[in-house]
């Protein structure tokens, strides 16, 4: 599921405001490297004008959910991607900015799955996180919820 989806759900816990202590999610563009090198790790190109990044930024925790959009069981019993029966893979740990020599292979895993953002507007000060996953959670079928080590 990291190899293939290009987009994830990502949770966090908000930072400021109303709201503050709140959990609060967002649908972010992901990679986990360019698809000939695919690692495993989330790689994420965002801006601090994001709310979800902004809370990241004050606190780094955060979960990262993967569905299965493209698998081969919901597309091959035409089953909505919503259906518990997909897959869902859960990532938990700490977003954390990455460092300078691993920014251009950054760069690629983003670039490469996701041209478009090639365009975005320049001043929204882009950066690249990643995940440094501590807990993985796959659940497969009505909730079934299966503990995957990170070694694993």
């Amino acid at each position: 599921l990291a190899r293939h989806s290009t987009w994830g759900f990502v949770a966090t816990q908000v930072a400021q405001g109303k709201i503050q202590g709140m959990p609060y999610g967002n649908c972010l563009l992901v990679s986990d490297g360019p698809i000939n090198n695919s690692t495993g790790i989330p790689f994420f190109y965002v801006t601090p004008k994001d709310k979800t990044v902004a809370d990241l930024l004050k606190n780094p925790v955060a979960s990262l959910t993967l569905p299965e959009m493209d698998g081969n069981f919901c597309r091959k019993n035409v089953i909505d991607p919503k259906d518990p029966r997909c897959t869902r893979l859960t990532l938990t740990g700490q977003m954390v900015t990455v460092p300078p020599e691993e920014v251009e292979f950054a760069k690629q895993a983003m670039f490469s799955r996701h041209p478009v953002i090639r365009k975005w507007p320049r001043n929204y000060e882009w950066f690249f996180l990643k995940m440094n996953i501590e807990h993985i959670w796959l659940q497969s079928w009505y909730g079934e919820v299966s503990t995957i080590t990170v070694e694993e």
